[in-house]
């Protein structure tokens, strides 16, 4: 399955035109039922251990392949990526929900939360410094550090504002997005437990997508 989504995107990147897409329609076609059934396995699979996701469809956790191109300077039509984000409240949800990327050269399984707005992002710093032990519990729980080596991104240089700079655990502070992500590897993209490589990546960040989203929702008024 993923071989095939793998080599059409391949493709797509080096002739990313509507000429070379209209004449491979029918390969495109083939690799988004592919998707759709990788999607709903997933779902079933999140399910499990978030039962909310149970009512999601394939269309609810995929995207199209059509790029936006009226405010970018690229221009190419087409992504050359597949994603698909199950997010038991949607994926426009500011909660934390499960994503997989598929793209030749860059696979990879990822949670947490991406570009919180500011209040829900101070807030989430202040929760982490309010209760740092339950924190470092979680991140540094041999499941999560297993798959997931780096956390955060787009770090801040110097402490954020109004928490102490001297205090032992300020980097944790610093990220402006608070994300964890784990590489799949050409052999974890050709296992026959693919999907099970997957769901193990996926149940690991749970706990962090947990701590994350009880701040989300309660600035977001979800609860």
């Amino acid at each position: 399955m993923t071989k095939k989504i793998i080599s059409f995107l391949r493709s797509l990147r080096r002739h990313n035109d509507r000429e070379w897409f209209a004449v491979h329609k029918d390969r495109y076609l083939e690799v988004k039922a592919l998707q759709d059934t990788l999607a709903a396995t997933l779902i079933s699979r999140v399910a499990e251990f978030e039962p909310d996701a149970a009512r999601l469809t394939p269309a609810d956790v995929t995207y199209r392949i059509y790029r936006d191109t009226r405010f970018s300077p690229d221009k190419t039509p087409y992504k050359t990526h597949i994603g698909i984000y199950i997010n038991p409240l949607g994926k426009k949800s500011p909660t934390c929900g499960y994503y997989l990327h598929l793209e030749p050269d860059s696979c990879l399984v990822a949670g947490g939360a991406w570009c919180p707005e500011p209040a829900v992002l101070r807030q989430i710093r202040q929760d982490i410094y309010d209760n740092v032990e339950e924190y470092l519990e979680i991140i540094h729980n041999p499941e999560f550090t297993r798959f997931y080596s780096r956390l955060g991104e787009r770090m801040l240089k110097t402490a954020p504002k109004g928490f102490p700079a001297d205090w032992e655990h300020i980097d944790l502070l610093k990220p402006r997005d608070f994300t964890a992500y784990s590489p799949l590897t050409p052999e974890d993209l050709a296992a026959p437990d693919f999907i099970d490589r997957v769901i193990c990546r996926m149940k690991a960040i749970k706990p962090f997508n947990d701590f994350l989203n009880f701040t989300i929702r309660n600035e977001a008024g979800l609860e």
